[in-house]
């Protein structure tokens, strides 16, 4: 990378880190975390790879001060995993799905048999909620008789399944999981 390249993305991270400083400024932080710490996780969550000198450059302290800061926060659960997030119409996965369950027996040892077998790999997401439906499950499929044979073995199969109903998604406006 050349020098001019390096100065253009470190005023760019100074940038964001200067627009995270004033959102957070009027939050109370959670526990053990500063201000730093609040940058480091909103850089990282955008892209765990940015190499540790940007990271540094940007929150104005020493790479290795940073570095013992990311490994504090993973050694302390802020942080639960360093991923890449996969497009799914690469790898034939083009259709999103949304699922409401509404569970028939809602006692404790049902409730954890349907969390189980709504944990399965097929699954990108599920919730336990509030409101009408128990569970909100997100699927990403690559056609429709995939969807249906899942159908089958999760919802039609299970005898504490009272309802579901689902919901195939258009356009995927935005889809993240920043938690900052």
């Amino acid at each position: 990378m050349n020098t001019a390249h390096f100065m253009l993305s470190t005023s760019i991270k100074v940038l964001e880190i200067s627009i995270v400083r004033e959102r957070f400024s009027h939050m109370n932080f959670p526990s053990g975390l500063d201000k730093f710490d609040i940058a480091l996780l909103e850089l990282l969550q955008k892209n765990c790879l940015t190499p540790l000198r940007e990271l540094a450059a940007a929150v104005s302290l020493s790479p290795a001060t940073v570095q013992r800061r990311i490994q504090r926060l993973k050694e302390s659960n802020y942080i639960l995993a360093n991923i890449s997030i996969v497009n799914p119409d690469k790898v034939n996965k083009k259709i999103t799905v949304l699922v409401e369950v509404q569970a028939d027996r809602i006692y404790s040892d049902d409730l954890d048999a349907l969390k189980k077998s709504f944990s399965g790999p097929e699954i990108q997401q599920c919730y336990y909620v509030t409101g009408e439906a128990d569970f909100m499950l997100v699927f990403l499929v690559s056609d429709m008789k995939a969807f249906e044979k899942i159908c089958d073995r999760l919802f039609h199969d299970n005898l504490n399944v009272k309802w579901f109903k689902t919901t195939v998604v258009l356009d995927r406006v935005k889809a993240t999981l920043d938690a900052l």
